[in-house]
Parts: structure tokens; C-alpha cells; sequence
């Protein structure tokens, strides 16, 4: 793994012009979905309408055996677009799906992204720059996060996602201001050797896979580099029960991820979790000890408060008075259902055999 490159980052917080196409490496662009009619045309023009050279790159629509108009849309692109083929993966799940993509491609650069995903037309090249001047094992930038419809309520869904109150440190969402060495970047640009060097996806891993591979690119001394550059557009849930049930259920994959004995987590995905166990505790302490509903009140205060401040904050900044309707609310379903998905996923810990299924749904 070349993890010594002598290049830093020194050299690399310029921008940078587009990769000279001479001599350019062949290029497969992975794309996985399921059920995307109403998005997988909009993710495949922006692919290709990359300025990567198109003989030296594919598409790969890796599908999880839709039900609806996904297959017909995608084979449709395939007629007029030789670059763009379809190729089943039967177990629906994104590992799985990667893991079929990697198998299937000819590239010796693997570019993963989404069917809920826009891509700038210069994202394939930037990626492949970057990762030749670096040297680093994965390339990527950080979401810029859009709204799924266009509704107030799924603009607040979008600027809760990308607000560090929302999201923490976690840079992939967030942003940052120039090229940084990171512990994720989103979805990701890779050589193929990589995955001959530390395996593929893990396919148990139906909800953190990509997390767990990030890990151990780190664990074998590789390097995740994350670009301001590198533009993806990603279109958050659109109403208020799919974000719910969205977080909800990383939150279980947030504990439930030490069943399989992997670091596929980090600190601040145990967060919402502490936070919602303080405000348990000291509500059942309350009635013994008053005390304890002083700390309740203290600590639910504190959290309105900083809620609030950040609210008020987006809204100024975006000069929209009426996100302080929904905000406070936004937040609350990321931190609140997060958090009892974390502590569901801590007590499934405790019952033999596999109980969590995907991002979505429990084993039957």
C-alpha cells in the first residue's frame, strides 16, 4: 500500500486543473440503487456529462432488483450510452452491491457514488488527480447536502444534516476549506489494487460497510484525503418519517456494529445516545432524589438553547426567519431518533444470532 507518497498537503491546497487525459486510467464509476425512478436519470446525466474522457470510462448501475421504473430507465441510458451497463445484485444491500460493481469492473480506478447523488462534471477527473499528486488510498469531497423536495420542511431536513450542531465533526458533511487527510470522505475514489490488498465490503456491514472499509484502509496505514474541490451533490430525505426513520436506524447500526467486531464507528455516533441516557436517568432518579430533576431540567435547557442558537444562526445566514419554525424540530428527530436507535441497537447486543437488517429493517 503506498502510504509513503513525499507529496503533502502543503501541495495540494491550490486548486488544480484538470487531469491531462493522455495516458488517463480506465475508469469505473459505481452506482448503486434500488427503487430510484425518481432519481437514478438526473444522477446518470450528470455522470455523463463528466469531462472524463469517455473510452476511458464506465458506468456501472448496480441494482437491487427494482420493482419500479428504475431497470427500464437504466437500460434505456444503456441503448443510447454505451458506457452505461446494468448489472443485478440479487441481495439488494449497498456492500453487496459495491462488492458485484468491483467484481464486474474493468477499471483501474473504482469510483463509488448513488443514485441520490449529482456529481459536478469535473468530479471523476478532480478524483483521479488528486489521488495521483497524493497518493492516498481514498480521494472524495464532502456531500453538499440538498434538500429532497422542495418544501421548507425538506430544506431544514438538508441544513440540519450539513450544521456541525446536526452533525458534529463529521467533515464529510460539514465541509471543509481546503484538500484535509480525514477518516472518511464521501463515497470515494479508489485504486482497484486496494481492494485486492485489504478485501472488499464486508457485506454483514448492511448499514456502516463503508465506514468499516474506511477504518481499515487507516488500520493498514493507507490515507483518506478529503477535497473541497470534489463537489457531490446528495438530496437528504424529504419528510419528516423518512428522516426519522433514517436516523433511527443508523443509530442502531451505531452500537449494534460491535456485534461483528469492527471499529466501524466513531465517538460522535455515540453522542445522541449519551445525551438521551442523562435525560433518562435523571428523570427516573428525579422522584428519590430532587436533585436529579434539577440536572434533568438543566441538561433538556441547555440542549433548547443550543438548538435555538443554531436555528437562529442558520436562519441568518440563509435570511429566512420561518426555518426557525422547523429547525428546532429537525434537529430534535436527528438527535432524539438517533439516540434511541443507538440504545436499541446496545440491547440487541445482548440476544444470540443477527436481529438488524440493512439500513431500514429488522430480520423477520
Amino acid at each position: 500500500m503506498n502510504s509513503s507518497s513525499s507529496n503533502c498537503l502543503a501541495d495540494l491546497e491550490q486548486p488544480i486543473s484538470v487531469i491531462s487525459f493522455k495516458n488517463a486510467p480506465f475508469v469505473s464509476v459505481l452506482v448503486a440503487c434500488w427503487n430510484e425512478e425518481k432519481y437514478i436519470s438526473r444522477c446518470l446525466d450528470s455522470i455523463v456529462a463528466s469531462d472524463y474522457p469517455k473510452d476511458r470510462m464506465e458506468i456501472l448501475v448496480i441494482d437491487g432488483m427494482s420493482g419500479d421504473a428504475t431497470r427500464e430507465i437504466v437500460k434505456d441510458y444503456a441503448d443510447r450510452h454505451p458506457l452505461v451497463r446494468l448489472v443485478d445484485n440479487p441481495q439488494r444491500y449497498f456492500p453487496a452491491a459495491m462488492n458485484v460493481g468491483i467484481r464486474n469492473a474493468r477499471g483501474d480506478v473504482i469510483v463509488i457514488t448513488s443514485a441520490h447523488s449529482l456529481c459536478d462534471p469535473k468530479y471523476v477527473s478532480t478524483c483521479v488527480r488528486y489521488q495521483q499528486e497524493s497518493g492516498a488510498e481514498n480521494v472524495g469531497g464532502a456531500l453538499h447536502i440538498e434538500p429532497g423536495v422542495d418544501t421548507i420542511v425538506a430544506q431544514a431536513i438538508a441544513l440540519t444534516l450539513s450544521s456541525p450542531f446536526g452533525s458534529g465533526n463529521a467533515h464529510v458533511k460539514t465541509g471543509v476549506d481546503q484538500p484535509t487527510w480525514a477518516d472518511t470522505a464521501a463515497f470515494g475514489c479508489y485504486r482497484r489494487k486496494l481492494f485486492e490488498e485489504i478485501g472488499l465490503f464486508d457485506e454483514r456491514l448492511l448499514g456502516s460497510s463503508d465506514i468499516d472499509f474506511n477504518r481499515r484502509i487507516l488500520a493498514a496505514g493507507g490515507r483518506i484525503l478529503l477535497v473541497p474541490d470534489i463537489v457531490m451533490l446528495y438530496f437528504a430525505d424529504p419528510t419528516l418519517g423518512a428522516f426519522s426513520r433514517h436516523n433511527f436506524a443508523d443509530g442502531v447500526w451505531a452500537t449494534y456494529i460491535l456485534k461483528f467486531q469492527t471499529r466501524a464507528w466513531a465517538w460522535r455516533h455515540w453522542v445522541p445516545m449519551g445525551f438521551l441516557l442523562s435525560l433518562l436517568v435523571s428523570a427516573v432518579l428525579a422522584p428519590i432524589l430532587p436533585a436529579f430533576g434539577l440536572l434533568f431540567l438543566a441538561i433538556l435547557g441547555c440542549y433548547a438553547i443550543a438548538s435555538l442558537a443554531a436555528s437562529f444562526q442558520i436562519s441568518a445566514r440563509n435570511k429566512k426567519i420561518e426555518y426557525l419554525l422547523f429547525l428546532p424540530l429537525t434537529f430534535a428527530i436527528r438527535h432524539f431518533a438517533h439516540g434511541i436507535g443507538a440504545l436499541y441497537g446496545a440491547i440487541l447486543l445482548a440476544f444470540p444470532g443477527e436481529h438488524w437488517k440493512g439500513r431500514r429493517g429488522r430480520i423477520k
